[in-house]
Order: structure tokens, then sequence, then C-alpha cells
């Protein structure tokens, strides 16, 4: 393992370092006690800091000083209403100086109560972002495009779903380094790293730092909002796009793992593993996972675990990738 390689490689690229990094790795010794098989430890991605933190903050740190550098004033994003994305990305920007406008959509099925005004909505106002509220990614599109309009194209920087296009998966690729150097300082050799993988960055990023380190370690991504030969192949265009704009290697597809067994009924909907998961390591090992991404990466891996899947490893690294703030949109279903 070479992470010395990666910080060669990101030297090249313009950053707003703003997160509070390295985040710490902890072993979950409640709900994975040492008799149980594989060493389990989660990385706290939800302790970046920008805006009660998460995964966002390392791809915002890449896509901010990208738009300072075009001399943008304004940072436009889409997400659903309760997007950890939107949040993080409006704090940031509230952080560097600009303005910023969301575009949320709705999500079918998810809460009545609490979920419109509540949770990561609620933090958005605070953080000064305008909300626009659309009725689909079509309408998000036609608003967009008359909002840029009204303040001027050139002003206007546009942050992708999630933060995932190849500028955004820089902040991955600087995460894989720091998972390295954590592993080399503290002689913990991590056989499997597990995430959620939703808009592909987080994966994406990790896949291409491992490989430029040369660092043989499977990501797993749990899916959470399709199927995984459809994610898997999301996964591979972006790895290859990242290829393409910033110059991360190539990587075979068959480094790109993606469960989607475990996301049902949909995006945003969670379902009672999901629940069963949140509470459990809230009760186990004090850690507060999310309804939409992490508890439900949590909850298959569980699963999974429990199968025996990962009998043969000896120390996995679960990446927690925050959204907390989401909880309080989903009171009712937690409460019950």
């Amino acid at each position: 393992m070479f992470p010395e390689r990666i910080v060669a490689f990101l030297e090249a690229f313009e950053r707003v370092a703003v997160g509070h990094l390295p985040t710490p790795i902890e072993k979950l010794t409640g709900t994975f006690p040492d008799d149980s098989g594989p060493s389990i430890y989660i990385k706290r991605d939800d302790c970046t800091g920008l805006g009660l933190g998460g995964n966002k903050t390392r791809k915002l740190e890449y896509l901010i000083a990208d738009a300072m550098k075009r001399g943008c004033t304004t940072v436009f994003t889409t997400g659903g209403i309760q997007s950890n994305h939107a949040r993080q990305t409006a704090a940031m920007a509230a952080k560097c100086g600009l303005a910023c406008e969301l575009f949320l959509t709705p999500v079918p099925g998810t809460p009545e109560i609490n979920y419109n005004d509540n949770g990561n909505v609620l933090l958005d106002g605070l953080f000064g972002a305008e909300i626009i509220w659309c009725e689909d990614d079509d309408h998000v599109a036609v608003r967009m495009n008359e909002r840029a309009q009204e303040h001027g194209p050139q002003s206007v920087y546009t942050v992708p779903l999630g933060g995932s296009n190849p500028v955004g998966s820089l902040g991955y690729v600087r995460c894989a380094q720091e998972i390295l150097e954590q592993s080399q300082q503290t002689g913990i050799a991590f056989d499997a790293i597990v995430i959620a993988t939703g808009s592909c960055g987080t994966q994406a990023g990790l896949i291409a730092g491992l490989e430029i380190a040369g660092a043989d370690i499977p990501v797993y991504g749990y899916c959470v909002s399709r199927e995984g030969e459809e994610q898997a192949s999301l996964v591979r265009d972006l790895l290859e796009r990242c290829a393409r704009d910033v110059g991360t290697p190539t990587v075979d597809a068959g480094k790109i793992h993606c469960n989607g067994d475990y996301f049902y009924p949909s995006y945003g909907v969670a379902n009672a593993p999901t629940l069963e998961a949140i509470a459990r390591l809230a009760k186990q090992d004090a850690i507060l996972l999310d309804p939409v991404y992490t508890g439900k990466a949590m909850a298959g891996f569980l699963d999974q675990f429990g199968k025996g899947t990962f009998a043969s490893n000896k120390n996995i690294l679960f990446i927690h990738t925050g959204g907390q703030a989401g909880l309080f949109a989903y009171a009712e279903q937690l409460k019950a």
C-alpha cells in the first residue's frame, strides 16, 4: 500500500479544506463482540464537521474550490426534500460566502409528519439557502435554467446530485489515502470496506484511490436506490469519467461490488431491517445511523455478516457517511 501516491496525485487539484479530517476510526465492540467473528470498525465520516458533517463535505471541498476558481458567486444543487447533500452544500456555501439555491423534490412513500419542515430542510434555511420546491427532475431542470438566466449563467456553479462527478469523487480518493495512513499507524490491515452507495461518488472515489495506492481492498456497496447490477454500471461509468477527466487509473469491472438486495421498497423509504439496525447500533455502540443510507447499508451488512459472508475476513471497515439530521424527519417511524 502506498498512500503517498495518492498525495502526489492530488497535488494537482485545488481544495477548500474545511472538513475535520482525518475522521476517527472506532471499533464496534457492542454490536460485534470479539467472539462474533471478524473485527468491525467504523470510520466516522459523520464527523467531518461541516453543517453536522457527512460524506459530501469531502466532495464539496473540491467542487467549491472549482466553483471559486471559475469566479462563480451562486451555487445550485438538487436532491430530495431531506437531502443530506443539499444541507452540506448550503453549509459549504455559507462558509465560503457564496449564495446557494436548493432545488428539492418530493420522495414518494416518506413520512407525512416532520418530513417537509424538520431535519435537513430545517437546517437548509438556517444556513441561508433559498429553497425552490420542484415537482420532479424535469421541473428541476426547467427551474435551474430559469434561475441561471436570471443570475447570469457565468455566475452559477451547479453541483451535481450527491456531488458525484469526477471532481467530487476526488474527496474519496483522498479518503482512501486517509484510511491507508490510519491503517499503517494503527497496524490494522483492513480486508474489506463497506459503504452505502447511492449517487456513486463515494464508492468510485474510494475504488480509484485504492487503485492509485496499489491497495487490493474490495469496496462493498449496499445500494440505497436501485438494483445492484444497475448501480454497478453507474459506478463503472463514473470511474471511466474519472479516468478521462481527472486522470485516475482505469479499473477492472470485477472490482465493483454492489448489492441491491436491501434498499426496498425504494429510495428514502425506511424498511423494518433499517429501523432495527438504527436501534441496534444506537443501543449497543451509541452510534446514530440514518434511515436512508447508513441504516440500509448496515442492515444489509448485518444480514450478510450473520450468514457468514464475511467469515474469511479479519478486519472490516464500515464507513459512516452521515445523515443523522434526517432522523428527525422519520421520528414517527422511529418511535413506533
